[in-house]
């Protein structure tokens, strides 16, 4: 097993430190960002990113589990692109994801995925089809789908979403509003290994994707005028269960619709989505019951910047997604978020993660700053109440199917900064999240800590 003594974490933060200060020490005498492209002949195109970060959790919230927990993730991203003849692309980006884990860590496939083809794609661009920008990609390839909540190429976590498949996308021209259509097919990629002793020694097990599990969707958007823009969306989700591989048999429909407006100065900005969710599923892939599935989710944000120094923006949350009301009836209701990520929403995920989109309602507040172009900065509160007393806490497994603990599961504060010490090159990041435990917490009879718990995180970004 693939271990580190307490030292060795106290090194890398001074490391961190020590880097941080001489890349700040010397930034005035670099103005512009430096690009591996400035060394590449016209066509050729190449990004590298490495992130290294250190988390840290004194306690374990997830069902049956206690103690404190540690772990240093890597992620490294390469991705070249070569432009061909006739508007075609040929591009692959490459994916190693691995850790330094302390033995309490509970691994999994969001944190380590080493060495992985993440894309490979072929694409093809034209820029006057029916008056509009045509572009068409076909291969493994990463999705960021509107709000992101549902389909998504991850930002904070440490291993990143890929499917394969087509993704065709039409923007119109200035005459056409803002017009985007969209529509996607694809085999969702199957992160391998999946077992904790090959995950906590970084193995490297190729990746698999198969008609056993299929993604769709169909995408549109447009301007509204003055009320900002709008989105319409239906998501498709086929999943199969299969002798020796037992999964939740999801069937699922996802129609929806989002309206926002942009954040500005002086003005009211909001967001308001909301899907819902037909078909058929499982409980967990251990229960034989295919059941009928219906559920919703909600997101309402309302906020104000204020036109003073630090553009201040004060912002009212609120989510709700349902969760199953009784697990004997047959019925599934629980929200399943698909691909979707959950740290703009929720805070960080990692080894923590402990707010997920589904069986919640959570009003909360954040407060935004931006003291220079370089520095921004927030604070975010969150009450959590279970949508369903009887469902489980998120993705913890902490439940009481007869809804005698309650359903107040406690309130969160999650505070980041982020510095660009090189724009373009490099940047520091730091969090800290703390939980305040309520009656669920204390009363559920499978919850493993019952107090507060302490979460932090530092990481710096390379970029070139």
């Amino acid at each position: 097993m693939n271990t580190y003594r307490r030292s060795d974490t106290r090194l890398l933060i001074i490391f961190l430190i020590l880097n941080g200060a001489s890349i700040l020490f010397t930034s005035r005498a670099l103005q512009a960002q430096w690009l591996l492209n400035d060394l590449l002949p016209q066509g050729f195109s190449i990004q590298v990113n490495h992130r290294s970060r250190y988390e840290f959790m004194d306690d374990e919230f997830r069902a049956n589990q206690t103690g404190q927990t540690d772990v240093i993730v890597f992620r490294t991203l390469v991705h070249g692109r070569v432009q061909l003849p006739a508007g075609f692309t040929v591009g692959g980006e490459f994916q190693d994801s691995r850790t330094t884990v302390d033995s309490n860590a509970l691994l999994n496939t969001t944190i380590v995925n080493s060495a992985e083809l993440l894309r490979a794609y072929l694409e093809y661009t034209r820029p006057d089809i029916l008056g509009g920008n045509l572009t068409m990609q076909a291969g493994r390839m990463t999705l960021d789908v509107g709000s992101r909540r549902f389909v998504s190429r991850n930002r904070f976590r440490n291993t990143i979403n890929s499917f394969t498949g087509v993704d065709i996308n039409w923007h119109g021209s200035a005459g056409h509003n803002g017009l985007h259509l969209r529509g996607f097919w694809t085999l969702p990629g199957i992160r391998l290994p999946d077992t904790p002793a090959l995950l906590h020694q970084n193995r490297t097990v190729f990746d698999d994707e198969g008609f056993d599990l299929q993604l769709w969707g169909v995408f549109a958007a447009t301007n509204l005028s003055r009320y900002g823009r709008g989105e319409l969306f239906v998501f498709g989700l086929h999943e199969k269960n299969s002798p020796g591989s037992p999964t939740q048999n999801r069937q699922l429909f996802t129609p929806g619709f989002r309206i926002f407006k942009t954040p500005a100065a002086s003005n009211i900005d909001y967001e308001f989505e909301s899907a819902f969710q037909i078909g058929r599923s499982r409980a967990s892939p251990a229960d034989y019951r295919t059941m009928d599935h219906f559920a919703h989710f909600h997101h309402l944000e309302i906020g104000f910047t204020l036109p003073m120094a630090w553009s201040p923006r004060i912002t009212a949350l609120y989510d709700f997604a349902s969760g199953d009301e009784n697990p004997d009836d047959g019925n599934n209701g629980r929200f399943d978020t698909l691909f979707g990520s959950r740290r703009f929403d929720f805070g960080p995920t990692g080894i923590f993660g402990a707010l997920a989109r589904t069986n919640m309602h959570s009003p909360g507040l954040r407060l935004q700053f931006i003291p220079n172009a370089r520095l921004n900065a927030a604070v975010d509160y969150r009450a959590l109440w279970l949508a369903s007393d009887r469902d489980a806490w998120g993705n913890s497994g902490v439940r009481d199917e007869s809804g005698r603990s309650g359903s107040f599961v406690g309130s969160q504060i999650d505070t980041r900064m982020q510095w660009q010490l090189l724009p373009g090159n490099m940047d520091i990041e730091l969090g800290y999240t703390h939980i305040f435990s309520g009656e669920f917490m204390h009363q559920a009879p499978n919850a493993g800590h019952r107090d507060d718990i302490n979460y932090f995180y530092t990481q710096a970004t390379v970029s070139f």
